[in-house]
């Protein structure tokens, strides 16, 4: 049974190419993760270990918050067998672009460079700034984004906002610290350093020595109030901190690959199970000559394993290539991640990647090697197969709606009973989305029928013959068709879901911008304090162009104990109102956040004591409770005479500007810009440009969900190449006979391009429909009043892609068909 198992491999070597190719795809995308996870992985370690390296004690303050003072540095200095030690100092210092404004949504960080053994700054051009108090030096994507060249004069606000003006000597790279490439660095001396940012300690201590116990002797030094580590465990400590983002980027690539294996996994099966079908005589022969039924079934399952070997194995080889062009194009991009590191398979990867290969195909193949142990002896006397024949019984229509009502049930409770906004009523409608799909999976040949005659109607019509042949030639193996279509509509149905979130999404968003801030600008700080000049808002609301100016303060309160963030309310801004009313909000009032509220067990109508600096204690009267999941006002709102009476002539945090009707744009904004010009860490923002930048991010994040999708997809689409392949081989005698009786060769093909579009455009069509239901079902699960909103267009495409997809895919298939000699077909039959 092995030698025929093996000889029955190589006689159906074609057959299983285009299952194979299924299976390499899916196992290179897993293994092409793995690749570049662990790619990543051995860059962090290199990086962070040549930096750590260099420290044998690192000593930090428990709060990242904290401090260390200087007492704690002169105390490690004065220690036995301590050869160096330096402070490290890290604080805000906006640097002013060449328009002489700042840039960026955070101020960017300002850190100390030593110089000697613990200098752990990587200069990538020129020079550090040494001991010259006037030079600094700037992470590189930063210069490149903004101008900067060596040479140049770079500004920096200090803590006070006054500007220095530094030599730029030399380009930094940020190296695996998140914070640093998000802000952006500018490096100076130590003391520099501290003037810029007004630090008055450091925020870590690194030591180099060599004294046995160094460890234990910088401990005792420091007492109980600091953490002290070795270099080793500040290694550990910095490649953990760097491998969170990768962590998830694995996490989600990996979904993708387990969705790519489940269609290759259809493919597999659907397959085996045409073949299985194919060698009924064959199947029966064995069992005339002595095969048992263990035998069959075993020889059926070495084929399966040997193929998902073999296709594992290059699957590797696919998954290596795809991680090295991965990371040449993230290089190519500037990414901060570690790209450097030689790509490499891992044991382990290599393990992982042949295991689910084999796993999957083996598990695949199971149903159809136990059909084949069906097969009785008495089958090899027949001249032609019989082709089986599908009947929807009793106990399949119990399992489908048993499945889809507890999908659907599930699905209408994570969307009406449990609050929306909460993970819980995702991972709810999410768990419906499977079981109603598992439902329809099960009820799919039935489905395929009359979906096959709908979607057929047309091109029945207007093809003919040939097209009537192909539309009854699509149903008329309900099993077969309903897994081939199946693979594709799982691509689809994920497709269609992104895109309606996406849409929804940005109408939304969108609706509730307009809804809270219905202005044209807004001017912000990077550092969201009050911070911008009253002046501002003064010269704004004395400009014609501008029909109204709002300004906005915040100051923080004590409220029960617990610090409570308070801002004054004018207007135009219209804050959701979970219960109570803002009308007539004035003097002694106030608006709580509901969370804070229920933190507080506050309702509408209590009193709340909170206490200000200049009034003491004082009580106001809560008049509304506001949605804090949509509001984007401070946890506590009171009057905006109240707030100037509780904490002083503060400056505006926020101002919003709206234009006049009828004036153009371009000049309100030139009237704005000029009002900001004087202060650089003023900002303004247009709604215009934040929508703009909200949908640049969303349509991003669709485009590249849309290309890892896009491997499903064609997986799917080998499997309906599959399977025209095997069922023209399967259907040959009967293609003969058609040829015979006047059916042209163009006909032929043209009747197979209509049944491969119309098995597409089927799969498509229900991926359509559960994609826009559960697309619907996650925005309500995801947000409180949420607006519907479905591409139709997107979805529309996808539905025309996934039918011309099917036809490219049969192209081979009915050339093949077509060529074969009618005399030979009917012989062989």
């Amino acid at each position: 049974m092995l030698r025929t198992a093996l000889a029955g491999l190589r006689a159906h070597l074609l057959r299983l190419l285009l299952t194979s190719l299924a299976i390499m795809l899916g196992v290179g995308f897993i293994a092409g993760t793995f690749v570049l996870n662990d790619t990543m992985e051995a860059g962090f370690s290199q990086r962070v270990t040549a930096d750590a390296d260099k420290v044998d004690v690192a000593v930090q303050p428990k709060d990242s918050d904290d401090v260390l003072p200087e007492r704690v540095l002169e105390r490690i200095r004065a220690l036995d067998g301590v050869r160096e030690a330096q402070g490290l100092i890290r604080g805000s210092a906006p640097v002013l672009g060449k328009n002489g404004k700042t840039f960026g949504n955070l101020p960017t960080t300002a850190v100390s460079v030593v110089h000697g053994p613990l200098d752990r700054t990587n200069i990538v051009a020129g020079t550090g700034p040494g001991g010259d108090d006037r030079a600094a030096v700037l992470d590189e994507n930063t210069a490149k984004a903004q101008g900067f060249r060596l040479g140049d004069t770079i500004t920096v606000l200090d803590d006070a906002r006054a500007e220095h003006r530094f030599r730029l000597v030399g380009l930094l790279d940020p190296g695996l610290d998140q914070e640093l490439s998000f802000t952006g660095a500018v490096g100076f001396t130590t003391a520099t350093a501290r003037r810029m940012t007004g630090e008055k300690g450091y925020h870590e201590i690194d030591v180099a020595g060599s004294a046995p116990g160094l460890e234990q002797a910088v401990a005792a030094a420091v007492g109980g109030s600091y953490v002290v580590k070795t270099g080793a465990e500040l290694t550990e400590d910095l490649a953990a901190a760097a491998g969170v983002g990768t962590f998830t980027f694995t996490v989600g690539l990996l979904l993708f690959g387990v969705v790519a294996m489940m269609v290759a996994a259809l493919v597999i099966y659907n397959t085996f199970n045409i073949l299985v079908a194919q060698r009924t005589r064959e199947m029966a022969l064995l069992r005339c000559i002595g095969a048992t039924r263990g035998q069959v079934f075993g020889s059926i399952v070495l084929e399966s394993a040997v193929v998902g070997t073999l296709a594992s194995a290059l699957g590797l080889l696919i998954g290596y290539g795809l991680a090295a062009l991965t990371l040449t194009v993230l290089d190519a991009f500037d990414t901060p991640l570690p790209t450097g590191a030689t790509v490499s398979l891992t044991p382990g990867t290599i393990v992982i990647g042949l295991a689910v290969g084999v796993v999957v195909t083996v598990c695949a193949a199971l149903l159809p090697a136990r059909a084949a142990t069906r097969v009785p002896p008495v089958a090899a006397l027949r001249s032609q197969a019989e082709e089986q024949t599908f009947r929807a019984r009793l106990p399949r229509g119990l399992f489908a709606a048993a499945f889809l009502v507890a999908g659907l049930g599930t699905t209408a409770a994570g969307m009406f009973v449990l609050e929306p906004g909460d993970q819980v009523s995702l991972f709810v409608v999410v768990a419906g989305g499977a079981l109603t799909f598992l439902g329809v999976l099960i009820l799919g040949p039935v489905l395929v029928r009359p979906l096959s005659a709908l979607v057929g109607w047309i091109p029945g019509r207007l093809f003919g013959v040939p097209g009537r042949l192909a539309v009854d030639n699509s149903g008329r193996n309900p099993k077969r068709a309903a897994t081939t279509t199946i693979a594709l509509t799982i691509g689809v149905t994920l497709m269609t879901l992104i895109s309606v979130v996406t849409a929804s999404t940005r109408v939304t968003m969108t609706a509730q911008l307009d809804d809270q801030f219905p202005v044209d600008y807004v001017l912000t700080d990077q550092e969201r304090e009050s911070v911008i000049p009253r002046s501002v808002t003064d010269r704004l609301r004395a400009q014609p162009e501008l029909s109204s100016v709002v300004r906005i303060r915040e100051a923080d309160a004590e409220v029960s104990g617990r610090r409570v963030r308070v801002g004054a309310f004018n207007g135009p801004v219209e804050p959701y109102v979970a219960s109570g009313s803002m009308t007539g909000f004035g003097a002694g009032r106030a608006a709580l956040n509901d969370s804070l509220a229920e933190t507080l067990k506050v309702r509408v109508g209590d009193r709340l004591p909170i206490t200000v600096p200049e009034h003491g204690t004082v009580e106001l009267e809560v008049v509304a409770l506001l949605d804090g999941s949509q509001s984007t006002l401070p946890s506590l709102t009171v009057a905006e005479q109240d707030f100037d009476a509780y904490f002083g002539a503060l400056p505006d945090s926020r101002v919003m500007v709206d234009i006049k009707d009828g004036v153009p744009p371009e000049q309100a904004r030139k009237v704005v810009d000029a009002a900001a010009a004087p202060y650089p860490t003023v900002q303004v923002a247009s709604s215009t440009e934040a929508r703009g930048q909200f949908d640049e991010t969303l349509d991003m994040i669709l485009m590249i969900i849309t290309g890892l999708l896009g491997l499903a997809i064609l997986i799917s689409l080998l499997g309906i190449a599959n399977t025209l392949s095997l069922s023209v081989h399967e259907r040959a005698r009967e293609s003969a006979l058609l040829r015979a009786l006047g059916l042209t060769r163009t006909q032929l093909r043209r009747m197979l391009w209509i049944e491969a579009l119309v098995l597409g455009l089927v799969g498509a069509l229900v991926g359509v429909v559960l994609g826009s239901v559960y697309g619907w079902a996650a925005m309500r699960a995801m947000f409180a009043g949420s607006i519907l909103s479905v591409p139709a267009g997107q979805i529309a495409l996808f539905v025309v892609l996934s039918g011309l997809a099917g036809v490219l895919a049969a192209l081979l298939p009915a050339r093949r068909a077509a060529r074969a000699s009618i005399v030979a077909s009917l012989a062989a039959g």
